[in-house]
């Protein structure tokens, strides 16, 4: 009998058990696409049983990685309506731009005969330009009978001429009104072709995320699904001909960074071959890139970084990535991996997958400067095991330049209090000119280490991690438009939504804003935005530091408020605290607790410990202090519960509850 466990498991899923081509499967249902996966000559009854179907499977299917995949259909229908509108715009705008500029040379050309030019018996030039066998050619063919289809053609140009209405020839509209074209009396309408917009699935396993982007997004005119293993690929196109879509899934058997990078040869050789008059022209042929490519690999995804940026459309195409190994890039453990997979450095601290974020969006963001590339993230979260990044491309070298200026180096006390210092690799300084009229940035060198060898506030050894991305994780306006699209997406489809709700709105509400700039708004403002206050803590690392109980939320939230400061929450960790507040304002407000409401036996902290240098124990009061700190140690501090207190909105999903037991992800796949 099936153990609870595992009825749970099956319940979340849609199974059910079909035959195609001769063979039994299990059709696995997921937002519109379905799956096959070859069912298991035994039943599963037990866990060690379902071990063992997951290791025999011969491609992979995670069922917990649905929020993944329904969030990114969601953030690809918020980026790929956006982009679809601005091409049919400018496709009707050169439609209408040449219908005006025909009219025009119509009415000042010579006048036209009355007749149908169809009824006028031609010359032997003027037939000898109508090609045989075009569809408007209504004379009698010189050699052979009519065929069918020019007898057809012929009728219905007649019917049209009868009825004032129009024909379809060649899969254009041709009427006698409102014509791009006039050719034989009739004229031919045109109308702009559907925008293309392509997908490549990098790493596709089963196909099923390229089913549903087929499937779900209706902008979408064909999709990639490319997998290394012969059995994958097989899978793939079985999966897209049972949910009739083949002719939109074009499925390919190659490594994933061999198919990118074919992209650049193809994009010159095989169009100027097609259409020779460009080359010669110099003009640029149409880009094969990719408006969206997908990195979703069972490991890290650093391995197609260089490839990605070059097969994605270089104004403004969407890199979506993945990365699983968090115990490499939110770890300690394996600080020289970390910096081969993505050039910096991890943290030691609470707030490690923030760092794990920025450590994965530098290596990504220093990749495409070499190109003179640059990103803006559009939606950076660490989820459960992983975490998974929106990131816009854009051809822009003077972009470029700011990013030495957004990268940063952290200053960690990970083995006293867990405080931290950051600076920035080079400075992007606004100046104005001579007269003090206009503004513009300058790109110059840092100053020495902002911070010393040992912790300002107790006296611990500080260590090195870095560099980062030290810029906005979020773009506020693209996550909006996706919260503002949940109230009209079917449940039925998308399973997750209560989730990407919680977590979109929390990562909507991390912005804190910076420090007003006294100097005007210019437009490279956005381009050298940096996160002027990074990462977060929790309270109960701030009482293990000085030893004492914890503090509740609602007191720590409201003791900032009340002395002026922002204070909200981050994504990637239930009961995170982010604050504009500085660390000696945070460390005065935990002495203050300690001293009003929750005493420590200061017998038992050892002397030259972080609690002991943080609390003051043993100081002189006759001891000299700056005039800052002397400045923070008189603030007033009030633990006002309802002051601290969410003011947002209610029973929001905001972080993930377990959906089964040992949960995360599953074996590799089988191929």
């Amino acid at each position: 009998m099936a153990s609870k466990k595992q009825e749970a498991a099956e319940a979340a899923i849609d199974k059910t058990r079909v035959v195609h081509d001769g063979q039994e499967y299990t059709e696995v249902k997921e937002g519109l696409g379905r799956i096959l996966i070859p069912a298991s000559a035994n039943a599963v009854t037990t866990e060690k049983d379902a071990q063992a179907e997951e290791d025999r499977q011969k491609v992979f299917y995670n069922p917990i990685q649905q929020f993944n995949r329904d969030l990114t259909v969601l953030a690809i229908k918020a980026y790929g309506e956006e982009i679809a509108a601005k091409r049919r715009k400018t496709a009707e705008n050169k439609l209408n731009k040449r219908k005006r500029k025909r009219a025009d040379n119509e009415d000042t050309g010579p006048q036209k005969q009355d007749k149908p030019a169809h009824d006028v018996p031609m010359d032997g030039e003027a037939a000898a330009a109508v090609a045989p066998g075009d569809p408007m050619d209504t004379s009698e063919p010189q050699n052979g009978p009519v065929t069918a289809t020019d007898q057809a053609v012929a009728e219905e140009i007649s019917k049209a001429k009868e009825t004032g209405g129009g024909i379809a020839v060649a899969g254009e509209s041709v009427g006698t009104t409102n014509g791009d074209s006039t050719i034989g009396g009739e004229a031919r309408q045109r109308k702009p072709d559907p925008p293309r917009f392509t997908i490549l699935d990098a790493l596709s396993a089963t196909g099923l995320r390229a089913l549903r982007y087929v499937q779900e997004l209706p902008f979408v005119t064909s999709v990639t699904a490319n997998d290394l293993t012969a059995s994958a690929v097989e899978a793939i196109r079985r999966n897209a001909e049972h949910n009739g879509i083949a002719d939109k899934v074009n499925a390919t058997q190659s490594d994933a960074r061999a198919h990118m990078y074919s992209l650049i040869a193809q994009e010159v050789t095989q169009e100027h071959a097609r259409n020779p008059h460009l080359a010669r022209r110099g003009a640029p042929a149409p880009s094969k890139k990719y408006d969206v490519i997908d990195l979703d690999p069972y490991g890290t995804a650093a391995t197609f970084f260089d490839a990605a940026v070059h097969a994605v459309r270089d104004d403004g195409g969407l890199l979506c990535v993945t990365c699983t190994d968090s115990g490499v890039w939110a770890s300690h453990g394996y600080s020289e991996k970390a910096f081969a997979l993505y050039g910096g450095i991890p943290v030691k601290g609470f707030h490690s997958h923030e760092a794990g974020l920025r450590l994965i969006l530098n290596g990504l963001a220093q990749t495409a400067a070499k190109q003179g590339l640059a990103i803006e993230p559009l939606l950076s979260l660490s989820i459960d095991y992983y975490l998974r990044i929106f990131v816009q491309i854009k051809k822009s070298p003077a972009s470029v330049k700011f990013l030495a200026g957004k990268t940063m180096i952290v200053y960690s006390c990970d083995q006293g209090c867990g405080s931290w210092e950051t600076q920035m690799l080079l400075r992007n300084k606004k100046a104005s000119n001579n007269k003090g009229t206009s503004f513009f940035y300058k790109h110059g060198l840092s100053m020495g280490p902002t911070a010393d060898s040992h912790c300002a506030h107790c006296g611990s050894k500080t260590h090195l991690s870095g560099p980062m991305y030290g810029g906005p994780l979020h773009n506020r306006e693209f996550i909006q438009r996706i919260l503002d699209d949940l109230p009209n997406v079917d449940e039925k489809i998308y399973g997750t939504t209560a989730r990407i709700e919680g977590m979109l709105q929390t990562a909507l509400e991390e912005y804190l804003p910076p420090p007003p700039d006294p100097h005007p708004s210019i437009k490279d403002d956005e381009l050298a935005a940096i996160e002027p206050y990074p990462f977060y803590f929790h309270p109960t690392t701030l009482a293990g530091t000085v030893h004492s109980i914890c503090p509740d939320e609602e007191s720590f939230r409201g003791a900032l408020r009340g002395l002026g400061y922002e204070v909200t929450r981050s994504h990637c960790k239930p009961g995170s605290i982010k604050t504009n507040a500085p660390w000696a304002v945070i460390w005065h407000i935990m002495r203050e607790w300690v001293r009003q409401k929750a005493p420590v036996k200061v017998e038992n902290i050892k002397e030259g410990s972080a609690a002991y240098k943080i609390l003051r124990l043993g100081r002189d009061d006759s001891e000299k202090t700056d005039e800052a700190s002397a400045a923070i140690d008189k603030l007033e501090v009030v633990f006002d519960k309802a002051a601290g207190q969410d003011k947002t909105r209610k029973n929001l999903v905001r972080y993930q509850v377990n959906p089964k037991e040992n949960w995360g992800p599953l074996s590799r796949a089988r191929g």
